[in-house]
């Protein structure tokens, strides 16, 4: 990479993501979300989920005792990634990496925290700049092994901890740590042999602990966005959520006119969410349709506030396996499109 691009990825990164109050330079981020980890969803073989047609597809949603991440695949993503324009990468890690404060996490294939360094050094050369996700949602946790089901004890607490810290310093300091933090729900987990959701002061008690925790390290928390059920969760959650916490709320679908009111309500929450001061960037797919991303820009573009709108992340959810990968591959060509055309 020429030192030219790589100075304007640099200051583009920078802006792109400062405070509201900051703000001003125009620039946008262009973030991806792929996954190493995939321990994310069922404990147990499920019957049906979303686009996965065949029992082979269905085994991508349960849980493995190896990590299942195509590293040829993985290599040529991130390079065609870079390609495109994209200037940030979220890493899924889950299982798929070594926490030196507990080992006991490991599976088959787990990377070590030198070949994560060795990785993380690769993306940077290449213009992107890696975040770490761990997901701490109940719905997404099965990478915890026998944590997930201590969740709101003082071990876990304790271990959630460790981890952060471990992944704080394998990533060098990195500005930002995504949590995730969506979809606790009941009917999220209805095909889980074992599920559990926090409600009401427990779930702000366990969210404000990450939060913190991520706060205490010197980063950024960043979370999805998706609590936005009822007016008096909307309500509690601007009045709750610090200002600091960088929001990607996430919308697939390719339609934006002539919804039905909970689909106008899931739209207006980018609005409502920006003009109560929250950095974001929306998040689109092409899991469900090619067709989203664009329409994802462009209605974001117009509804957003500036001072609010830092980027977009295009999180493609498919693995990071070969049969995936010209879907992976076209998830990035169709950003790139999308931000020809209306960013």
């Amino acid at each position: 990479m020429n030192v030219r691009r790589r100075e304007f990825l640099a200051n583009g990164m920078a802006a792109a993501l400062m405070p509201a109050t900051a703000a001003g330079s125009g620039r946008l981020t262009w973030c991806g979300l792929l996954h190493i980890g995939q321990n994310m969803w069922s404990d147990i073989p499920v019957r049906e989920w979303l686009s996965y047609p065949t029992k082979e597809e269905l085994a991508n949603v349960c849980g493995a005792d190896h990590v299942r991440c195509d590293e040829s695949v993985w290599s040529a993503v991130t390079e065609h990634m870079a390609a495109t324009g994209m200037n940030i990468i979220i890493i899924d890690l889950a299982e798929a990496m070594y926490y030196p404060s507990h080992p006991e996490l490991a599976v088959k294939g787990t990377w070590s925290v030198e070949k994560m360094r060795g990785e993380l050094s690769r993306l940077r050369g290449l213009g992107l700049e890696p975040i770490p996700k761990l997901n701490f949602s109940t719905a997404h946790d099965l990478w915890l092994g026998e944590y997930e089901r201590m969740v709101s004890t003082e071990t876990y607490y304790k271990v959630c901890g460790d981890l952060i810290r471990d992944v704080y310093e394998i990533f060098d300091h990195p500005r930002f740590f995504h949590f995730g933090w969506d979809e606790e729900s009941a009917g999220a987990q209805s095909q889980y042999s074992y599920s559990v959701v926090r409600q009401d002061e427990l779930w702000w008690h366990d969210l404000l602990f990450f939060i913190r925790t991520i706060q205490g390290l010197g980063m950024r928390p960043w979370m999805w966005g998706d609590c936005y059920k009822s007016e008096e969760k909307c309500q509690e959650f601007i009045r709750r959520v610090p200002k600091d916490v960088v929001i990607s709320h996430w919308y697939y679908d390719d339609m934006f006119e002539n919804l039905k009111p909970k689909t106008e309500r899931h739209l207006d929450w980018f609005r409502r969410l920006g003009e109560a001061g929250y950095d974001q960037l929306p998040t689109a797919t092409n899991f469900v349709n090619d067709g989203n991303i664009s329409g994802i820009v462009k209605f974001c573009k117009r509804t957003i506030p500036a001072s609010s709108l830092k980027g977009f992340i295009m999180a493609p959810w498919w693995p990071t396996h070969e049969r995936y990968r010209k879907r992976l591959l076209k998830a990035f060509d169709l950003t790139a499109d999308a931000r020809s055309r209306y960013a």
